[in-house]
């Protein structure tokens, strides 16, 4: 099975719509198998968002980052990684289809509600940068056999 970060901004947190896009997941069949509160800092905002430090938007960026904790989670699933971005849409709320969580809950850019892994490779990176390995759990839900058809199951 494939994993995948989500971290639900602080727009998410302070909205108080987490909750309502957990549901969306757990309801798609994706699995939670690590999820943890915690305040950013300078250090882990540098190091997750560098392929955006050079640009003008970034320093507010930064600031919102830290205004209010993130929920960090690692949901795992079939083709995780795809499923979450799409569930997700384009980072601009603007352009997100409705049915989409950031169609649904944003009109923005940069207050998206959540961050998502783009691919397997830096889906496996973050999950690194904000996880040791004992807060990763391997559990079977049991719900699991009416979630994937027998051939689908990894």
């Amino acid at each position: 099975m494939e994993k995948t970060l989500v971290l639900f901004k602080p727009d998410a947190i302070n909205r108080g719509v987490v909750g309502e896009i957990l549901e969306r997941f757990e309801n798609k069949g994706l699995k939670i198998v690590g999820a943890k509160m915690m305040q950013l800092d300078d250090a882990i905002i540098n190091e997750h968002y560098s392929h955006i430090a050079d640009k003008a938007f970034f320093p507010p960026y930064k600031d919102f980052m830290k205004r209010a904790p993130v929920l960090a989670l690692i949901l795992e699933g079939n083709d995780a990684v795809r499923v979450v971005c799409t569930m997700s849409g384009p980072t601009r709320g603007l352009e997100a289809m409705p049915g989409t969580i950031r169609g649904d809950y944003s009109m923005s850019q940069g207050y998206n509600i959540v961050h998502r892994s783009d691919s397997k490779e830096t889906a496996k990176e973050e999950i690194a940068r904000f996880f040791k390995k004992d807060e990763i759990f391997d559990y079977v839900r049991v719900d699991y056999d009416v979630v994937y058809a027998q051939d689908e199951k990894e």
